[in-house]
């Protein structure tokens, strides 16, 4: 019995709606599962590079690992001591976080809004609980490193079977070629997509750990950190790196340092991460802008804000198990990347790679 393209379409996103919620409630394992295979990917080519050189199996396993490891190790202290600070400072801003809020509704009397609209608005809001803030973000520092424990265990897992997993997909290649194909070119992509990011991301906390240290924002080393975690989070984590340090820019020194700290980021936002980085990374997420934002919102919701930050990676592998992998289903790839760049590559029979752009072939990851 044959169905038809929009009935095999509505079970298929039935079928999608069921792995989503199914992916949701394991969320705790899928998410650290899915963080280590994004690690592996970044760190395969150190691999390739090591086993084209002779290098003994254990070194393979070993050094890649090692790097993964003092990646995580750098990042969690540095967090742990940033928040720390923070912490201590909060409490102090109390008298601060009063006085603007007293000028606030001043200003809004202004405009016909009683004190009392403004008071059952943030009834909720109380200074003295900005200490017990700072505190709950210490304690969750403790459920990410369970977590990131479950990420160093699978990411030694996946180690192990790295070198045995590349030979079995070279040995795969004859029978399914679409399939090994689609595979490489996401692990191309992807592998792009990390670094490129990872490379812009950090130029651009280190610009703007600067800025607040010369403007006299306090804490520029967290803010530069953290504007480093949301250049992964694709279209608004820009607004996600900039809310905190413009909030404690206000509470420290008034509308005019934090007015700086939106200018600022704003400036080097669009300079490197609108202008310059797009025309390294392409686009290497091979979706297009709407996809890209639904897959934020769809990541998010099933695996909370470790699916933010792997929204792009996590889309990238469906593109290529469902939609790369399959010769009827890859005429929809110009659907997906929002662009007629891939039309070409889909009528040909060939994936194409995430990123929608060809090149000079590599040996896969």
């Amino acid at each position: 019995m044959s169905f038809s393209r929009g009935l095999r379409l509505l079970l298929g996103m039935g079928a999608a709606v069921l792995v989503l919620f199914g992916i949701q409630a394991v969320s705790e394992v899928a998410g650290p599962a899915f963080l280590a295979l994004t690690l592996i990917i970044a760190v395969s080519p150190l691999r390739v590079w090591l086993r084209r050189r002779g290098a003994p199996g254990w070194l393979l396993v070993t050094v890649p690992l090692l790097v993964i490891l003092l990646v995580i190790v750098a990042l969690i202290a540095s967090l742990a001591i940033s928040i720390a600070q923070l912490a201590a400072l909060l409490p102090a801003y109390a008298t601060q976080y009063t006085a603007l809020l007293a000028e606030a509704t001043r200003w809004l009397g202004t405009f016909g809004v009683t004190p009392e609209q403004v008071q059952a608005v943030l009834r909720g809001i109380d200074p003295g609980r900005l200490l017990a803030v700072a505190q709950g973000l210490l304690t969750s520092l403790l459920g990410i490193a369970t977590a990131l424990l479950l990420v160093i265990l699978l990411a030694y897992g996946m180690s192990l079977d790295a070198t045995f997993l590349q030979d079995a997909i070279r040995a795969l290649a004859p029978a399914r070629p679409e399939l090994v194909g689609a595979l490489r070119e996401f692990a191309r992509g992807t592998c792009r997509y990390l670094v490129v990011t990872s490379v812009f991301g950090l130029i651009v906390a280190v610009l703007d750990a600067l800025a607040l240290w010369l403007i006299g924002v306090p804490l520029p080393l967290l803010w530069g950190l953290l504007a480093f975690i949301t250049n992964y989070i694709p279209n608004i984590g820009f607004v996600v790196g900039l809310v905190p340090p413009a909030l404690l820019a206000l509470l420290d020194s008034g509308p005019v340092t934090m007015i700086w700290v939106i200018v600022i980021y704003s400036a080097l936002n669009f300079v490197i991460q609108s202008l310059i980085q797009p025309k390294f990374a392409g686009r290497s997420a091979g979706l297009s802008t709407t996809l890209t934002i639904m897959s934020l919102l769809v990541w998010t919701l099933v695996l909370g804000p470790l699916g933010a930050v792997l929204a792009v990676p996590l889309s990238a592998l469906v593109r290529a198990l469902l939609v790369d992998a399959d010769p009827e289903t890859r005429w929809a790839i110009p659907l997906i990347t929002g662009g007629p760049g891939e039309v070409t590559g889909a009528r040909a029979g060939r994936p194409r790679p995430p990123g929608g752009t060809s090149g000079r072939r590599r040996s896969s990851p």
